[in-house]
């Protein structure tokens, strides 16, 4: 169920008239709070248009969606994940996406049907301290972490979405053995750690040497403290390797939506330039519409992830790595 709300965005708020309530945009939102609030807020300046979000996990939302039918509130779907997506697709729920939106970004991030649409990136990569491993001594595959010469150097957060789903990834394309064995080496070599922020604290202090993670953990904290005050910097395998796996948040258009209309103009804004600005300048994650700057931030078309494990939905329910995490113990 939806556990929680965000007041209207926009002038108004809570102090709108009942007709001007009626006519805001709902959105159900499973990504950051921040990251919505900053898109939603200038796609009201923008547009004239309010806003009002309603929050929960990816999953619980789009089941929301599912179950409420014809009578679902929601207008948009934002995910962190494209499994909730993909599952509503199926169930035909969205509605297709105006070309506007969709000619923003490149097809491959796009559902083929046109009915949701990828609108942030982010890159799974390596922390590492290089007061404690040097960049050479860093491993050309993630496989590597799971030797004996990396015991309790390398962190990593069996909990995270992000790891599931590049487990789910392995199990995809190397099997289940391969990646199991993978699981338990990490497990008796490797130092487990709550959440990617723990860990990357970890590789800043100096505790362990490097740390699996997701890049905006990195890229945040850059942006917060500047990049020459970090103590870790960030290692891209860079040949293809699972390590550097990308994963997808994006949104859809719920088909009951009775303000398609607004609809369609907000996939319109959160797709082109200012919106995505907007969307990686609060996150810190690789937008998807190629024109938009980066900053700092490794730049997108330099990356070189598997291209055979690019995250659109198959990876992410996890039901099968969440198994193995379980068989082997991480959880």
């Amino acid at each position: 169920m939806v556990v929680g709300a965000l007041a209207a965005c926009g002038n108004g708020g809570d102090n709108a008239k009942d007709g001007d309530k009626e006519k805001a945009l709902t959105i159900y939102s499973g990504q950051h709070t921040e990251v919505t609030e900053a898109l939603t807020k200038e796609f009201t300046k923008e547009t004239g248009i309010k806003v009002d979000v309603r929050e929960g996990s990816s999953n619980e939302l789009a089941h929301q969606v599912a179950e409420e039918g014809d009578k679902s509130p929601a207008d948009i779907i934002f995910t962190e994940e494209t499994a909730p997506l993909v599952m509503l697709s199926e169930k035909g729920l969205l509605e297709k996406i105006d070309s506007k939106a969709l000619d923003n970004m490149d097809d491959q991030y796009e559902d083929p049907d046109g009915t949701w649409v990828g609108l942030l990136a982010r890159s799974r990569v390596v922390a590492y301290n290089p007061d404690v491993v040097k960049e050479s001594e860093l491993p050309k595959t993630v496989f590597d972490f799971a030797k004996p010469e990396w015991k309790d150097k390398v962190a990593y957060v069996p909990t995270s979405g992000a790891f599931t789903n590049q487990i789910s990834a392995m199990i995809m394309l190397y099997g289940e053995d391969e990646t199991k064995q993978w699981l338990e080496g990490l497990k008796k070599y490797g130092k487990q750690y709550k959440n990617n922020k723990i860990a990357l604290d970890a590789v800043e202090k100096g505790d362990v040497g490097a740390a699996l993670i997701n890049n905006y953990y990195w890229d945040n904290e850059a942006k917060e403290k500047g990049a020459d005050k970090m103590n870790s910097k960030l290692y891209y395998f860079g040949n293809g390797d699972i390590g550097d796996m990308i994963s997808l948040s994006g949104a859809g258009i719920v088909k009951s939506s009775s303000h398609k209309e607004e609809a369609q103009k907000f996939m319109e804004f959160a797709t082109e330039e200012k919106g995505q600005q907007v969307l990686t300048d609060t996150s810190s994650q690789y937008p998807l519409n190629s024109s938009v700057d980066t900053k700092d931030m490794k730049p997108f078309s330099e990356l070189n992830p598997p291209k055979e494990a690019l995250d659109l939905g198959e990876y992410s329910d996890g039901e099968q790595a969440l198994e193995l995490l379980q068989e082997v113990g991480l959880l």
